[in-house]
């Protein structure tokens, strides 16, 4: 192949994927069958679709972090996600300078970012340490924390309805955390992180008051790499190439993911497609018993049944009560996808 053909070949490529993400169809490729098939699919098709992918992201995000926490400590790799996210969406957030970075609220970003650090180690030392299924499973619990939270800080009002499926919900975790036997303390971790990502969901509808989500992603971004390099640091072993790759493909997993989820959102109607994204429960299961030999036992099934009742009856109340909301789902890359539903909802208003 020729230099000429090489760089024809890769600026269509590239071309094609800014189109996918850009929400557009590529021109020169809508005369592929396929991709003018998906096209003309209903758009709570194609949203469903696109989540689908989404959880396939996350999923084999999860299995690159386990994978990894073989021989790396879950906090350095819980630095490289973070880091290397950052590097990806600095020069978006600094092509109009630094100036629309600016903010009036500083300590409530330092503050933000110093739980998000706290919360994406907690996760990736959740998933390294816990079968896979169960680590997803709890992150899933984060709407129960959020309906008190709304209460109490943005002075929301919550009917019986959602209180009843709220409590309904916390008796799913409280049955994944094996009643009458011994708790894993790490599912007590997971579980502070899916509490604490609730208690971020609440900062930001705060900041979004004064702040554009570019600012919000930008210096959450920037925080929570500085605060997981200090745990890092204290476990840290520099990677070899095999592992950088490794670390690589967990970020691009992740961030594939959020594009996707942004996408399904965009495309369909929110209640038609949030049953979707609970597919990733499904892969997280299927993926653990294929590349970690986890099988989930009865208490993980039955409890995790009932938080995806529980969180799918909240999500429909709150689409019919707030039209333009995206639902408050779990997912092992939690702050990141914090920041991905809120600017999906900014674009929504």
């Amino acid at each position: 192949m020729t230099p000429a053909a090489f760089r024809s070949g890769a600026a269509h490529v590239y071309d094609a994927a800014r189109s996918v993400f850009a929400g557009s169809s590529p021109p020169h490729l809508i005369e592929i069958p396929l991709l003018a098939r998906f096209q003309a699919l209903p758009g709570n098709v194609r949203g469903a679709i696109w989540l689908l992918l989404s959880g396939v992201c996350f999923s084999a995000m999860g299995v690159l972090i386990k994978t990894a926490s073989a021989d790396m400590h879950a906090f350095e790799i819980a630095f490289f996600r973070a880091f290397l996210g950052f590097v990806v969406i600095l020069p978006f957030a600094l092509r109009h300078g630094f100036r629309p970075l600016k903010t009036r609220r500083p300590m409530l970003h330092l503050v933000r970012g110093l739980l998000g650090g706290v919360v994406m180690t907690a996760s990736f030392y959740s998933v390294a340490h816990m079968p896979l299924a169960d680590a997803t499973a709890i992150s899933f619990s984060k709407p129960l924390f959020l309906i008190p939270l709304a209460v109490i800080f943005l002075g929301e009002v919550v009917r019986l309805r959602r209180t009843i499926a709220t409590l309904v919900g916390f008796i799913g975790v409280v049955i994944m955390l094996r009643p009458g036997g011994d708790v894993d303390p790490v599912a007590l971790i997971a579980l502070m992180a899916a509490a604490l990502v609730a208690v971020l969901t609440v900062m930001i509808k705060i900041l979004s008051r004064t702040d554009n989500p570019a600012t919000m992603i930008f210096w959450s971004s920037l925080i929570l790499s500085l605060c997981t390099l200090g745990p890092a640091i204290l476990h840290w072993q520099t990677p070899t190439l095999d592992q950088l790759v490794l670390l690589s493909a967990l970020a691009i997993c992740g961030t594939i993911g959020q594009s996707f989820m942004i996408r399904g959102y965009n495309e369909g109607e929110t209640m038609a497609v949030t049953p979707f994204d609970y597919c990733r429960l499904l892969y997280a299961g299927i993926a653990g018993y294929i590349f970690f030999s986890e099988v989930p036992d009865v208490w993980t099934i039955t409890g995790a049944a009932i938080i995806v009742a529980s969180t799918l009856y909240i999500a429909y109340r709150e689409a019919k009560l707030k039209p333009g909301t995206v639902p408050a789902t779990g997912g092992i890359d939690m702050p990141a996808q914090t920041d991905a539903r809120n600017m999906l909802e900014q674009t929504r208003r």
